[in-house]
């Protein structure tokens, strides 16, 4: 037996809980992993509060993330022993996820644990961390530099906003956050943020083309944030959007990508090849220290993601989740 958040959907409604399940009831899955930590992600909010349609299968274990040591395995790529870390490739809405202290899964969608992290080290990066060092990535191979201007990352204070403020930093861009926060004006000024706007003046319905700032743009936000985003890029600019906090409409128009000629590179970071993982992860190694993860991350209990899952889905949570699947 292991703990597990299950949750499950019947006549009863919509429920996530902390329980107890049997190891013949995990999934098919060539690589067997006890997991040692999860996080929690914007994803996984939805998946535990069903404020949005993430679960695909009941019963279902959230979790996108995880990593652990592997316990058993038919894959001639893992035996046991190694350290592995996941993230995405539908787990935790599809196919069980990390937050429970063991895991089934594919032999693919797992990579050997980064060089330089602990497992600890690596969750507190996690998806949101790993799709900041995406989106950079397509910034890099699009040509932008320090000297162009201003980057602007939307929803600073997230996981993943804190981490694209971070690395951003260290490679020497002048990064201006916005954010909805005020209190977190300080934290995000502590990542490298050199200044920080009010995630207002970006919020509601704008012009289709507003006065050219951006160098660039990392966006995890989406709707009017987004389009208000691309019509302030530069032109030749480029805007990497990966999220939908605000809503996953699009309410813009073609104007900044016919008339400044702005890119807008959507970044996936769920099925994304083994190769590129392991080169975000090498990127990470690299710009990631010890202290900017200490800033970003906190660390929980198994038993408190589902409280926490709530502080998360009302914004209230600064940014990365830890969570210790095994207190």
């Amino acid at each position: 037996m292991f703990k597990a958040i299950v949750i499950n959907k019947d006549d009863k409604g919509y429920r996530a809980e902390l329980g107890q399940l049997e190891e013949s009831a995990l999934p098919a899955g060539d690589v067997r992993v006890r997991v040692h930590y999860s996080t929690l992600n914007y994803k996984d909010g939805l998946a535990i509060t069903g404020k949005g349609p993430v679960v695909r299968s009941f019963p279902m274990v959230p979790g996108i993330d995880f990593a652990g040591e592997v316990l058993e395995s038919t894959s001639p790529e893992f035996k046991v022993g190694d350290a592995v870390l996941l993230n995405g490739w539908g787990v935790g809405e599809g196919h069980w996820g990390g937050l429970a202290q063991q895991a089934r899964v594919k032999a693919d969608w797992l990579i050997p644990l980064p060089k330089g992290f602990t497992a600890k080290q690596a969750l507190a990066i996690g998806t949101a961390g790993y799709t900041a060092m995406l989106c950079v990535m397509a910034l890099q191979k699009h040509g932008i530099k320090p000297a162009d201007g201003e980057v602007l990352v939307t929803g600073a204070a997230g996981g993943v906003g804190s981490f694209a403020i971070a690395l951003l930093s260290k490679l020497g861009f002048t990064v201006v956050a916005s954010s909805g926060r005020p209190q977190e004006t300080e934290y995000l000024r502590s990542l490298g943020a050199g200044e920080v706007i009010d995630r207002s003046s970006l919020s509601e319905p704008g012009k289709p083309l507003a006065r050219e700032r951006w160098a660039a743009v990392v966006d995890s936000v989406g709707s009017h944030t987004l389009v208000n985003a691309c019509a302030a890029t530069k032109s030749e600019g480029a805007v990497a959007a990966c999220g939908l906090a605000q809503g996953m409409d699009f309410p813009g128009t073609v104007a900044p990508f016919i008339l400044r000629g702005v890119t807008l590179y959507g970044i996936n970071s769920v099925t994304v090849p083994k190769a590129k993982r392991i080169a975000a992860y090498e990127q990470l190694s690299a710009l990631v220290d010890t202290r900017t993860l200490d800033a970003i991350s906190h660390e929980i209990g198994l038993g408190e993601a589902i409280q926490y899952a709530d502080a998360l889905m009302q914004g209230t949570v600064r940014g990365r989740v830890i969570v210790d699947v095994n207190r």
